[in-house]
């Protein structure tokens, strides 16, 4: 099963997005997509190969964003691909059967490419404007949400959707009321003082109408 809370990795050091990841998994959160853009080679590999053994500790899912080489020379869980990224069938071709591959996707059409592409998860956004993201595609809201959910169960599309894009605590419940699996947070997580009970809460709304 996939977890409910991905933790988008932060920081502009390897340094920093240790911390930040190190931080994220201590406090509750069980998937960790590695996001460290414009680095070096090395950097890259250094970082992968430190989030891999803190992930493969706390028993966490391990995704590298965008860079697919370094993903599978890690041995990653999977990757994340966006939508100006290699294509969700040729990473597939190159990764096998066994890995993860999520994709980002705006609109409901980008959905369906993606799952006949062989595509595991979907990162949907954004939800509202967010820094993090230098091109950001049109804003969703829950209404967005909404509409492309509906369009999904009518057209019996199952895949995991989670919201993305300036997410905070108070947005969880009327997402998770639009049909979505779960959410992918950064900047909520990475700026926080209180880490440990915002995680915390995080997953008790994401998880609240889960039977056991």
């Amino acid at each position: 099963m996939y977890h409910k809370l991905q933790y988008i990795s932060q920081g502009n050091t390897i340094e920093e997005q240790l911390y930040n990841i190190h931080q994220a998994l201590d406090f509750g959160c069980d998937w960790i997509q590695m996001r460290f853009k414009n680095q070096t080679e090395k950097n890259s590999f250094a970082l992968a190969e430190a989030v891999k053994l803190l992930c493969e500790e706390y028993l966490a899912t391990f995704i590298v964003n965008d860079n697919l080489y370094l993903a599978q020379e890690i041995a990653a869980d999977g990757i994340h691909l966006g939508l100006s990224d290699m294509k969700i069938d040729e990473a597939r071709s190159i990764l096998g059967k066994s890995k993860i591959i999520g994709g980002t996707a705006n609109t409901f059409e980008d959905i369906q490419n993606h799952v006949r592409n062989g595509c595991d998860y979907i990162g949907l956004g954004p939800f509202r404007y967010t820094v993090t993201k230098e091109k950001l595609s049109p804003i969703l809201g829950l209404s967005g949400y909404f509409e492309i959910l509906q369009k999904m169960k009518k057209n019996k599309i199952e895949i995991p959707v989670y919201a993305i894009g300036g997410i905070t605590l108070r947005d969880i419940n009327p997402l998770m009321e639009t049909g979505i699996h779960g959410v992918a947070v950064s900047g909520i997580i990475t700026e926080s003082t209180e880490k440990k009970i915002l995680i915390q809460q995080l997953n008790e709304k994401l998880y609240a109408n889960v039977i056991a």
